[in-house]
């Protein structure tokens, strides 16, 4: 993706990203909810054009090429377009005649595709009756038809229970091995877990990248300490205000003990540590407790998109003109691939 700009009417929702996801690699987009993810997905897929910039997949743009660009590509919406009247089977033998499977490879790719997502025992049972994991997968087999050599998971665990999210986490990984992986995600653990590289967006543009812990060693600016101390908050508070390289302190007392978040210039050293105790120990509050806490994922997250849970979602793409077709959607050739499901 280089330079990549999407705009909706004066509003962007997603600002010149550039980054390249080498070949059998998992890659996460994490953000915060209107971070931009589900647009980018959208354009890397072809189903938004680019305002502008380039999409480059496996060689093939998507603008100049597009067939030749989605044919290595197995897309997972965020809700599956599946079709409760259907068997899982006739659906996905619906879906490999749309991706243009030769008919005499339709059969075995199907089977093979219910068997990697593990819902072969679920062939011939009606979409309407299956649970919401088995959905996802059954949207994740429908990416896999035609072999593709990039995978595109837009939220892909998004409404999953604790023990579906972990064996759909699984999945990922081995599907990892064959495919190169592009999953969008707000949940730190899923990203962690599962990505070899992380690319963070907030407000459309690409505020940080590498893996989880380069990200977290590139914003170990700052050494936080957690410390327990026998007195009053106010007056150990005010102990630790003003020493060399203490750059925050958040205290909270309860039960006639305080609890002290001091954030530490980088490289604090035992001797800052120590400076704190000491003055603590002089303004009468007993230190009964400190510790050393390591900058997290979540931590990294939240500093680099100053996270809102009241952040908005990004605006919603244009009405559709008067011919009923929105003008920004590229539209699949019909003669060429048929319409996508």
């Amino acid at each position: 993706m280089e330079h990549l700009t999407r705009r909706y009417g004066s509003q962007v929702a997603v600002k010149d990203l550039s980054f390249t996801v080498p070949t059998g690699q998992i890659c996460g987009l994490l953000g915060p909810n209107g971070a931009g993810k589900t647009t980018t997905m959208n354009v890397l897929t072809g189903y938004l054009s680019a305002s502008e910039g380039r999409v480059i997949i496996s060689g093939h743009d998507i603008l100049e090429e597009p067939m030749e660009a989605r044919r290595q590509l197995g897309y997972l919406p965020e809700q599956p377009p599946l079709y409760p009247e259907m068997t899982v089977e006739e659906y996905l033998r619906f879906v490999a005649e749309l991706r243009r499977v030769p008919r005499t490879q339709r059969a075995e790719q199907v089977r093979k595709a219910m068997n990697r997502v593990a819902a072969a025992d679920m062939a011939h049972r009606l979409i309407r009756n299956l649970s919401k994991g088995y959905r996802q997968r059954v949207g994740l087999a429908a990416a896999l038809l035609g072999d593709p050599e990039v995978l595109i998971l837009d939220e892909p665990t998004v409404g999953l229970d604790p023990a579906q999210m972990i064996e759909f986490r699984a999945l990922i990984r081995q599907l990892g091995r064959k495919h190169t992986v592009i999953l969008s995600s707000h949940i730190l653990s899923e990203v962690s877990a599962v990505c070899d590289q992380v690319l963070i967006l907030s407000h459309g543009q690409l505020t940080a990248q590498g893996t989880p812990d380069q990200l977290a060693e590139q914003l170990a600016d700052r050494t936080r300490l957690q410390v327990l101390v026998l007195g009053n908050a106010e007056i150990a508070a005010r102990a630790v205000h003003g020493l060399d390289g203490v750059q925050e302190v958040h205290a909270e007392e309860e039960n006639g003990k305080t609890r002290l978040e001091i954030t530490l210039n980088a490289g604090a050293d035992q001797k800052q540590q120590a400076a704190v105790s000491l003055a603590l120990a002089a303004a009468g509050c007993a230190v009964l407790h400190m510790e050393t806490e390591a900058l997290s994922l979540e931590d990294v997250f939240l500093q680099l998109t100053e996270f809102d849970p009241q952040e908005e979602d990004p605006p919603e793409p244009p009405e559709a003109d008067e011919d009923g077709y929105e003008d920004d959607v590229v539209e699949p050739d019909e003669e060429e691939g048929g319409p996508q499901p």
